[in-house]
């Protein structure tokens, strides 16, 4: 609304009624991307609404469940973000106290000795000469003052300058809180990816072991053969080669143990010694063929805190132009005391001794060198960046779900593929151990079996862990609420407040 239309209309009433409803920030509107956001993602299956509650369950993992639940409870990151929400909130309270006025009660009292023939005694003199009613004055005056009184001060938003100043700060806290839902679900996720790992590596190392046995039996053989003369030394060499490269893989998966569990560690917000009663030593079944409700784009507007956050902080920054623009224009403020003083104490509880005054104070900016236009340029400018910041999460978003959609759906194919040859492996193992038992096949051909069969175990094994990681790329990418968050009275009081005079939670162009 122009200013001037509302210093035109006649009548101090209409003014006032005017100017308390005006707002100077810009109006709200949708940002390109959101208005041409795609009705569906790409390989989704089907569009149902996404359930982000404690989607790990699936994996029917207690172990996991165990380590979520001691991570929420202790983890420095996550206790660092609550933090950052109190500050934010402390902050949308010292914007909202501007709104209101500002009450405080003072007690004074004063003993004044002075030399009668200066200041309030001369003047005294000078009326009623040198004695009183037959009495010489003194030499010294005493006056002794007591004082109790409240004083008050209120600046009136009529251009609503405090107003957006406090839907400001109330969107930064909102923006705080899902800064922090981001860092909850940053740190879970970061949790079960470094499980997974752990996992993984248990397993993989476990298996390398037992390969490096049937190797060690399998050389045994081959070099009796060799003594034998029925093979060749090029046989035995690639053998070793193979047992050289297995044992070499050791030393490296236990390095990637340390570091991993190390990680976890800090995730606990403690040491490693507390890891082993709670890590298992392989991962648990992960089903391949439950499929993940994405959605449609449009809830991702809604679902992921990074979405939220830019959101916010785009219309926070819409509210502040508001507020710098009221900056331009005049402000009347109040202030006034009211209350008792006596030359006595006793006086102070006595009716006739009440005293009150009353000012109004009118300002308006003349020169201020350009500092009131620079912050609005400036609040534009912000408005400007966090647009476009706001236009690229949105885009991110969606990029991030498709591109976890195609990885799971790759990754679970791979992972069926996978399972066919290790059930192919374990067959063969089971045909060379018949043909061994009965006569008919070499022990030879057994231990190579055995050897191919414990190569599929370990590429599986790492497929289980890819599947995994890309089952929570998707989840992580939809965002939503995993747990249940900490309830926040504070937060929907603030909501509810913030809702009044709060256009959409989208943003644009302002100008």
């Amino acid at each position: 609304m122009n200013s001037r239309q509302g210093l035109a209309l006649p009548g101090a009433g209409s003014f006032l009624l005017l100017a308390a409803s005006c707002t100077l920030a810009p109006a709200p509107s949708v940002p390109e991307p959101v208005a041409e956001l795609p009705e569906s993602f790409e390989r989704a299956e089907e569009a149902d609404v996404y359930e982000a509650r404690e989607w790990w369950t699936a994996f029917q993992d207690p172990a996991l469940n165990t380590v979520i639940d001691s991570v929420l409870v202790a983890n420095f990151d996550l206790a660092e973000a609550v933090a950052r929400v109190r500050q934010a909130r402390a902050q949308a309270g010292i914007a909202r106290a501007a709104l209101l006025p500002s009450v405080q009660a003072g007690a004074t009292a004063s003993d004044q000795d002075s030399p009668s023939n200066v200041g309030v005694g001369q003047q005294f003199r000078d009326i009623v000469g040198d004695s009183l009613f037959g009495n010489a004055l003194p030499d010294r005056l005493g006056i002794r003052t007591w004082s109790l009184g409240i004083d008050f001060a209120y600046e009136l938003d009529f251009w609503g300058r405090a107003r957006n100043d406090r839907l400001a700060a109330g969107h930064e806290y909102l923006a705080s809180e899902s800064d922090y839902h981001a860092a909850r679900i940053g740190v879970l996720a970061e949790t079960i990816a470094t499980y997974f790992e752990i996992a993984d590596l248990r397993r993989r190392e476990a298996l390398a072991r037992e390969t490096v046995d049937v190797l060690l039996e399998r050389m045994e053989l081959s070099e009796t053969r060799y003594d034998r003369g029925l093979i060749t030394s090029f046989e035995l060499y690639q053998l070793r080669q193979e047992l050289r490269n297995t044992q070499a893989a050791l030393p490296q998966l236990e390095s990637r143990s340390v570091d991993a569990e190390g990680r976890m560690a800090v995730l606990l917000g403690g040491f490693r010694d507390k890891l082993d009663a709670i890590l298992p030593d392989s991962l648990a079944p992960i089903p391949s063929d439950d499929p993940v409700a994405a959605g449609v784009p449009a809830d991702l507007l809604a679902q992921r805190p990074d979405v939220r956050s830019a959101g916010l902080r785009l219309e926070a920054a819409r509210f502040s132009i508001g507020a710098r623009r009221a900056e331009l224009l005049p402000s009347l403020s109040l202030s006034g005391t009211i209350g008792v003083q006596s030359s006595e104490a006793d006086g102070l509880f006595k009716v006739d001794q009440w005293f009150s005054n009353l000012l109004g104070n009118l300002t308006a900016p003349i020169f201020q060198g350009g500092r009131i236009r620079s912050n609005i340029d400036l609040a534009q400018a912000r408005f400007d960046q966090l647009a476009a910041a706001y236009g690229r999460t949105v885009v991110t978003a969606v990029h991030e779900v498709e591109a976890a959609l195609a990885a799971l759906g790759n990754q679970g194919l791979r992972h069926d593929f996978l399972v066919s040859q290790r059930d192919e492996a374990f067959a063969s193992v089971e045909l060379q151990s018949r043909r061994y038992a009965a006569g008919v096949g070499g022990y030879i051909d057994y231990l190579d079996a055995v050897r191919a069969l414990l190569g599929v175990e370990s590429t599986l094994a790492g497929a289980r862990r890819d599947l995994a990681l890309a089952r929570l790329a998707l989840h992580r990418s939809l965002g939503g609420d995993w747990t249940e968050p900490p309830d926040s009275e504070g937060r929907r009081m603030l909501t509810a407040t913030l809702s009044e005079g709060s256009g959409p939670r989208t943003g644009g162009q302002s100008r």
